[in-house]
């Protein structure tokens, strides 16, 4: 391994691995974390875990939180791609900026707003990696407008577990060019090959938005009213939704109260576009249909910038106040407020508090179970019941477990029980073709 990663500052073999990178639930020892600067590099390493049989695990920022890229069976070699982090290239004729797989997605944004430019998806953890985005499908606020990670991916480069590489997709807009291998990589979450470049959609950055704040005084009526605005056209940018409690969390994280004082259940959207009359008739529509708002706020750019940063600080006032374990499930947007409605009664079966929040506008629901004070031995018992009622309810009402994290390690024993037996089967058939040793992030997914 130190002939290969000859820079000893980023090779770590036994002893010498850092402890971030051990898994602390684990007694298990990882075998070694090897940091490349490029694909050849990559490509080295695999041919040797390879011929040595030894496991391989990718990791970006480590931020994902399905336990995708932990590892927890012992003697696993980390690849971390923290250090190719680089723009290649931006194509401003073909609108694709093209980069190395550690990039951060921050750093992304803020590289094609510098440029005039968006690159649209917008999920919650601006550290994370592009990688890291593509190997979940990472979704976000914008999704409901500019769909997840997928939508903005037009090609990628991924080294399999011999050492090959393929090159998917291209600077196209259409391909119908044999099986779409592109898209079976996005979403994999590192079990079929490792990803060395993404090729991403850009697009023009809008030049106006306008942000609103709708409050209710029921989380029903505020679901429904998702559903007025997209059935009348109207597509927002971003469409949140949150309830009083949850938006309480970041009241006592930044110290400073939220915009309205008024209702128990919060709709956050933006509209954005090329023409400020359009932008603001959208939103005088909208706040047409949201006939139920018991307050209606056009907010100034400070107060959106701010506003948005409450949203977007419930999690972080969580982690300041309790122990939790957040959810990222999604049904169809008509069936969001019978969800929310079950989870509420499934926790005071469980005796359980529940918040929600999320994306509204796409039917993604972040459920958050706050687990207080329940010791390591009852929490275990008292999440499987939950999550055994939870997940069965979801899926009959036409959901899924996962839109936006993944699968992992957290929710492998649900999705198992309730994903059709074929499915599962097709999965593994094509892990085994790509990767016949299963040494790519084995016993993640299925």
């Amino acid at each position: 391994m130190k002939k290969i990663i000859r820079d000893l500052n980023r090779v770590f073999i036994g002893s010498e691995v850092p402890s971030d990178y051990q898994n602390p639930l684990s007694n298990y020892k990882v075998h070694s974390v090897v940091k490349p600067i490029n694909e050849n590099e990559i490509i080295e390493v695999i041919k040797y875990a390879n011929e040595h049989n030894l496991v391989v695990v990718t990791r970006g920022s480590n931020t994902g939180v399905a336990g995708s890229q932990t590892p927890f069976i012992g003697n696993e070699i980390i690849i971390d791609l923290s250090l190719m982090n680089k723009v290649i290239e931006l194509d401003r004729e073909t609108m694709t900026l093209t980069v190395e797989p550690g990039i951060h997605l921050e750093t992304v944004q803020k590289y094609a707003s510098e440029h005039g430019l968006m690159y649209a998806p917008d999920p919650a953890s601006k550290d994370s990696t592009i990688g890291g985005n593509v190997s979940t499908n990472a979704g976000g606020m914008r999704a409901v407008k500019y769909g997840t990670t997928r939508n903005s991916i037009r090609g990628l480069e991924v080294i399999l577990m011999d050492g090959s590489k393929l090159v998917l997709g291209s600077k196209t807009i259409k391909d119908s060019s044999g099986y779409d291998l592109k898209d079976l990589f996005i979403g994999s979450e590192g079990t079929l090959g490792i990803i060395t470049k993404v090729m991403l959609k850009v697009i023009p950055k809008p030049q106006y938005n306008i942000t609103t704040l709708l409050a209710f005084e029921d989380e029903s009526i505020a679901t429904e009213t998702v559903i007025k605005i997209l059935s009348k056209g109207y597509i927002p940018t971003a469409l949140e939704f949150f309830d009083k409690e949850s938006i309480h969390y970041s009241e006592k994280l930044l110290n400073k109260p939220f915009i309205s004082n008024k209702g128990t259940a919060y709709l956050l959207l933006t509209v954005d576009g090329n023409n400020q009359d359009y932008v603001n008739q959208e939103i005088s529509q909208i706040h047409e249909i949201a006939n139920q708002a018991v307050d209606k706020l056009v907010l100034k750019e400070q107060e959106a910038v701010e506003t948005w940063v409450m949203r977007d600080s419930i999690l972080l006032g969580l982690y300041a106040t309790t122990k939790f374990e957040m959810l990222d499930e999604v049904v169809p947007i008509n069936q969001v407020a019978e969800l929310i409605k079950y989870t509420k009664a499934l926790g005071n079966k469980h005796n359980l508090k529940v918040l929600n929040f999320g994306h509204s506008g796409d039917g993604n629901v972040h459920t958050i179970m706050i687990r207080d004070n329940y010791s390591d031995e009852a929490w275990p018992l008292v999440r499987k019941a939950f999550l055994d009622d939870l997940y069965t309810e979801i899926y009959r009402l036409g959901g899924l477990i996962s839109a936006e994290h993944g699968i992992g390690i957290y929710k492998q024993e649900h999705f198992l029980i309730h994903t059709p037996k074929a499915n599962v089967e097709a999965m593994r058939a094509i892990k085994k073709a790509l990767d016949p040793k299963n040494l790519l992030n084995p016993g993640k997914i299925f």
